[in-house]
């Protein structure tokens, strides 16, 4: 099973990926990982108790675009349903979108449950551990981040 470490100013995240029940969307992340897209981005939305959210071009220094309204020049399908039973716990990576099948680049990380996004938003990965999620905890809106892939 793949994995992926997140490296932020806080620490490493490091993250188990679902490439059974979201494999669409895990290979989606770890190309984009791969190919160096995430280098130099942003946390562009922290929201205390609920997510941080990245992978938006736009938050990269220099861009032009508002934080938060860009992605990769696509978009992904999401999985969810049966074929996916993952739930929004507290450290779940998730795909963030603007609507169903919308999602593209963006994720988030969950602080806590939030069950009203179980069904919503594709779940493909979860925080490794409590060291991990302290870090999760610690990241600040605007903090830069980069992604390995651990194949």
């Amino acid at each position: 099973m793949p994995s992926a470490v997140i490296h932020t100013p806080h620490g490493d995240i490091n993250v188990t990926l679902f490439s059974e029940t979201a494999p669409n969307t895990v290979a989606n992340f770890v190309k984009l990982a791969k190919d160096g897209f995430y280098a130099g981005l942003r946390f562009h939305r922290v929201v205390p108790d609920f997510v941080i959210q990245g992978g938006c071009p736009n938050s990269r220094d220099g861009a032009e675009g508002a934080p938060g309204t860009g992605g990769p020049g696509y978009s992904i399908d999401c999985e969810l349903g049966a074929s996916n039973p993952e739930r929004h716990s507290p450290g779940t990576l998730s795909m963030a979108h603007r609507g169903p099948n919308t999602g593209g680049s963006q994720f988030f990380v969950t602080h806590s449950a939030t069950s009203h996004l179980d069904n919503k938003h594709t779940v493909f990965g979860r925080v490794a551990d409590k060291a991990d999620m302290d870090v999760v905890m610690a990241v600040r809106q605007g903090d830069e981040f980069s992604i390995d892939i651990i194949d």
